[in-house]
């Protein structure tokens, strides 16, 4: 019996297979068999902590990605999967940006900054328990995301920094053959700071080819007192005009919440994190500097994903309450990442904001 070696859960991990499995890290920069732990003394980023012991004990487990450079941190020859990213960064998360191309197109399908990619928007630890991203401590960011390429895969990470970045990472995946139907794996980042008034917050625009919308991440900062999660999401599928085909029917009904995210006990929000869906991050004011309250949200469309035939776009809406009872469209502070798969080639994403727009405060 022979198996791909695709899309392995706990109910066929006994099926053999002929893939290949292979994984990169700085440890093995090119993810070859029998080519770990090679680097030369002299060479490593470790090498005063390993003087005494020599070439093969953790001689290079990280690397520094100097102010302003990029660093390819995989090139791989298909097919193959990507089935898990490991990473720990240093520095400002949205000052480190990943982006992979699949089968050498020029444009990334992916283009994220590390910290909001693996929903942590904020620069700050939540603990995350999901299918598809874990956020273990301290901060152990985990990708488990299935991501086929029929040709060739590249990720790199930008460092828009003025200060060097450390980084430590493994890049799991095998090389197996890739069905003609399998599509590509997309994320896209976006930020608008603040939301002008009466204005629609869009989370994904311009999509265009066959594929499936698999996952929302939002980081949201209330520049408001009161409830902020009034406002729908959105899909405008396959050519809807004014109107879309799924309509929602608040925020954090749509993030598999209620009510609030409110304990009705303590009356306060209720962090939770699920295989599907969670708010892991609720900001506590300190009575001074951090004035403002600030959520992260995620939604994996695993077993529910949105198929589109041609096209996509996604908005949520922004709404809080008016003292009279009537809703009050809210001008908060909103970031975004959409995760999709599609067809190649996709259309280019828009360029991202300079990095002082990006930025956290």
């Amino acid at each position: 019996m022979s198996f791909d070696g695709l899309n392995m859960n706990i109910g066929n991990l006994f099926l053999l297979s002929d893939a290949k499995t292979r994984s990169i890290s700085p440890e093995n920069y090119t993810g070859e068999k029998g080519k770990g732990g090679m680097c030369e003394l002299e060479d490593g980023f470790a090498r005063k902590a390993a003087q005494t012991l020599g070439k093969g004990w953790k001689v290079n487990p990280y690397i520094i990605i100097p102010a302003g450079e990029t660093f390819t941190i995989a090139d791989i020859e298909g097919p193959g999967c990507i089935q898990h990213i490991w990473l720990t960064p240093t520095g400002k998360w949205r000052n480190t940006i990943l982006r992979i191309y699949w089968d050498s197109q020029d444009a990334p399908s992916v283009e994220c900054p590390i910290g909001d990619f693996f929903a942590s928007g904020w620069n700050a630890f939540a603990q995350i328990s999901s299918l598809a991203v874990c956020v273990n401590p301290g901060s152990a960011f985990n990708c488990y995301w299935q991501m086929p390429f029929k040709n060739h895969c590249k990720m790199e990470l930008v460092n828009r920094d003025e200060t060097p970045v450390t980084m430590y990472y493994q890049i799991d995946y095998t090389l197996t053959n890739v069905p003609e139907d399998a599509a590509y794996f997309h994320a896209q980042f976006r930020r608008v700071n603040p939301l002008p008034y009466k204005g629609v917050y869009t989370i994904i625009d311009g999509v265009k080819g066959k594929g499936q919308y698999v996952g929302t991440y939002l980081a949201w900062q209330t520049n408001n007192c009161g409830w902020w999660g009034e406002g729908e999401i959105k899909f405008y599928i396959d050519g809807d005009g004014e109107f879309p085909t799924i309509c929602g029917t608040g925020t954090e009904d749509y993030f598999c919440g209620s009510y609030n995210f409110e304990n009705q006990e303590t009356h306060q929000y209720e962090p939770f994190t699920t295989a599907y869906a969670g708010l892991p991050y609720v900001s506590k004011q300190d009575g001074v500097y951090k004035s403002q309250q600030r959520f992260t949200m995620y939604r994996w469309h695993i077993v529910d994903p949105v198929r589109f035939e041609s096209d996509l776009k996604v908005t949520i809406q922004a709404l809080g309450w008016r003292n009279d009872g009537r809703y009050l469209p809210l001008q908060d502070d909103i970031s975004s990442v959409s995760y999709w798969y599609q067809t190649l080639p996709a259309e280019p994403f828009p360029e991202l904001p300079e990095k002082d727009y990006m930025e956290i405060i």
